[in-house]
């Protein structure tokens, strides 16, 4: 059987959102580059997800060919956290089957995202006899454990729950590293022969090297200012405190070195506790002049800063992968991260970059000082960081699912024969 249909769920988030919001970040650039990977080779995919806007349309058609966007009703028409859509998944799957029905549509496989489009897989399953596969991007048990390490009170363990019988349900799991194989056979009791690591990939189109000299007078940068990035959600667990203690430490170590840098923050909206916080600790260590927060950007602007940069910082406590820390590998830009889940994997220490252990600013501040004080180095591992990026680029992943996927539906085939073979008395 040769897979011609593809049902993508991304139930809590849009592959169309804006990225550096509360709840978008490297899953809706998954979805979206998957797809629109797919659709070139011809499969039909259809994107699931939950309509968050009134004005958005049933059918979105702008990730071209092949590639619908599909926007379900569930709860109200506005934006939701994943607590709050959990309640509606029963609404959410009773959509797509009214939508396949009027549409008389059918699949021949589900590629499922995160905890909650893996419930609404498992439903359609039912319903449908077709295989799914499943991607988590990130696991309820590796966020418990680090707000229990930090002296968080746990919430409840419904996601954790929900994620072990999905990961009995599903016939297949994509994890993106072998840390977060790991984790699912040792947490969660997987199986281990229904795993595939399979890591995301790069748009090489749009993130590719710049010259340093053109991004910085694009984004009208002083030539004098040494720039240091931070992209993506802003909430604790990316740890972007830990980035502002640590040009702390470099000021009081080296009074003027802070005149010349910057660190500039991408991600978050005004509306944003967290950002709120980061705010008010930055003017408590005296860092108003060399931190500015720039909200969302939109992707396409993504590559000139990341080229603009002399490192981009990546503190976080848990990372499933890191797509962020790729993207500006890609760029020819070194990058500073926790030693942490798909970071440790993804950066070579001392070669495309940095790791330091989570938490320790005077680790994070002597990276940074090291970068900054030495323009041979930054540039040889921004080298080095562009050229083992070139290994993810989309369509090689891509190829690598589509191996997976037909071997889902081939397993199918020899089963429903067998079963077919030898029928219950």
């Amino acid at each position: 059987m040769i897979l011609k249909r593809l049902a993508i769920l991304s139930v809590h988030t849009s592959p169309l959102a804006k990225l550096g919001g509360s709840k978008t970040g490297g899953m809706n650039v998954y979805v979206r580059e998957i797809a629109q990977e797919l659709g070139r080779r011809g499969l039909a995919v259809d994107i699931y997800t939950r309509r968050a806007d009134s004005g958005w349309p049933v059918v979105d058609h702008s990730l071209g060919r092949n590639v619908r966007v599909i926007h379900i009703t569930a709860g109200a028409e506005q934006e939701l956290g994943p607590d709050e859509v959990y309640p509606h998944l029963a609404q959410f799957t009773a959509g797509v089957l009214a939508f396949t029905t009027g549409d008389n549509t059918s699949y021949d496989l589900i590629y499922s995202h995160y905890w909650l489009s893996g419930l609404v897989a498992h439903a359609l399953h039912e319903v449908w006899g077709i295989p799914f596969v499943q991607m988590f991007h990130t696991l309820g048990h590796m966020k418990n454990r680090i707000l229990m390490n930090r002296g968080a009170s746990l919430p409840p363990d419904v996601r954790v729950h929900n994620e072990t019988q999905i990961v009995g349900w599903a016939n297949q799991i994509v994890a993106a590293t072998a840390a977060e194989q790991a984790q699912l056979l040792w947490l969660y009791r997987a199986d281990r022969r229904k795993i595939a690591v399979i890591p995301p990939g790069v748009n090489a189109d749009r993130f590719k090297p710049i010259a340093r000299a053109d991004a910085r007078a694009q984004l009208g940068l002083p030539p004098e200012r040494q720039l240091l990035l931070f992209v993506g959600r802003i909430e604790p667990l990316k740890g972007v405190d830990t980035v502002l203690q640590a040009l702390a430490r470099l000021g009081r170590q080296s009074p003027n070195l802070l005149d010349t840098v910057r660190f500039a923050v991408i991600g978050g909206d005004l509306n944003n506790a967290e950002l709120t916080r980061l705010r008010q600790f930055s003017a408590d260590l005296g860092l108003e002049d060399c931190v500015e927060f720039l909200g969302a950007k939109d992707q396409a602007q993504l590559p000139l800063y990341y080229a603009a940069s002399l490192a981009v910082v990546m503190p976080s406590d848990y990372e499933s992968f890191g797509m962020v820390a790729l993207e500006a590998m890609a760029c020819g830009t070194p990058v500073i991260a926790s030693q942490v889940g798909g970071l440790a994997y993804l950066i070579r220490d001392g070669e495309t970059g940095f790791l330091v252990p989570v938490r320790e600013p005077d680790a994070l501040a002597e990276r940074i000082g090291v970068l900054l004080a030495d323009p041979h180095q930054r540039e040889e591992m921004g080298q080095a960081a562009a050229r083992l990026a070139r290994q993810y680029t989309w369509p090689a992943i891509t190829d690598r699912l589509l191996q997976l996927f037909q071997r889902v539906l081939e397993q199918r085939r020899i089963n429903r024969h067998t079963s077919s073979a030898h029928p219950r008395l």
